[in-house]
This record gives structure tokens, sequence and C-alpha cells, in this order.
């Protein structure tokens, strides 16, 4: 519970453009807020760096990612995509969800780490837009994803919480 608290009070604090914590400590309290990413974690996402609106993800190509041709598959480089869109797109402290996205490849990647950056383009009240650029470990951009999310009033802490509770029982 200790834990659940400490970081309702970092939400509280992210969420209302109080003085930030430092970016450790936002990577740490959304890494806890996405363990529930089955996904992300089977395919060795690595929520690398968080601020408002902006995020970078990290993946290593493996036998598991690639497809007939040995290259990462296509649906590996958008999973990628949409969980940095995620962790951006919940880093404002809100629930928020996709409701479009679509994805542009440009090259094959066939080995290395694979790195999603994602920043914001529009914050509103309920709507925000994403651009989520996918690179390969020499820099060259590998996809292009565009996103839009639906930003519920419920807060991550409260997501949380609902967590620790079902948890303890």
């Amino acid at each position: 519970m200790a834990q659940y608290q400490a970081y309702a009070g970092l939400c509280h604090a992210y969420a209302s453009n109080a003085l930030l914590p430092e970016r450790t400590l936002i990577v740490e309290a959304l890494n806890e807020y996405f363990k529930g990413d089955k996904l992300a974690a089977a395919m060795n996402m690595t929520i690398k760096e968080v601020a408002p609106g902006h995020a970078v993800v990290a993946m290593p190509i493996t036998d598991m990612h690639k497809n007939g041709l040995d290259a990462a598959h296509g649906g590996a480089i958008f999973s990628l995509a949409d969980f940095c869109f995620a962790v951006a797109s919940n880093s404002h402290g809100r629930v928020a969800v996709a409701v479009n996205a679509s994805i542009s490849f440009f090259r094959a990647a066939f080995s290395g780490v694979l790195t999603a950056t994602a920043r914001e383009t529009h914050l509103g009240e309920r709507i925000a837009g994403y651009v989520i650029d996918v690179t390969d470990e020499s820099g060259a951009l590998v996809a292009a994803m565009q996103g839009v999310v639906y930003r519920k009033a419920d807060t991550i802490a409260a997501v949380l919480k609902k967590r620790s509770e079902k948890e303890s029982s």
C-alpha cells in the first residue's frame, strides 16, 4: 500500500503540472503501471525515457521478432511503436486509450535494438495526438506511426489503487 501511496502522490504532482519528479522516478512509476502489459514484457520492451507527452522505448530484435525474410516482423515493429505511444500518452497521469493508429514502414531491420520515440503533437482535454518514430541502431528511420488517443477521466493512480486492492483481497 505504501508503494501505491507514493505513486499516487507522484501522479498527482505530475498530472497537476506541479514540480515534476526526476525522470527516473517517472520511468519507475510508468513501469509499475505498465506491468500489466504482458505483450510488451514478452517482447522484451524497455521504457528508457519518459517526460510529459514524450517516451522512448527499446526492443532488441531476437528470433521471436523475425519474419520469413529474417527481418523484424512488421507486427513486432508496430507493437513497439504502439507501446511507446501508450507510455507517452499516459505520461500525464490520466488513462489514455488509442482510438486510431497507422504506421508506414521505410526499411527492414535485421538485428540490433530498435528504438521508438514518441512525441505529442496535440494535447486536448479528451483527445491527444502523437507521432512515433522507430529507428535502428544507426539512427535510420525504420517506421513512423501516427496515433490519436481518447483521454479518460480516470487517473493512473486510481487504476493502481484498484489493482493494489484486488491483489490484497
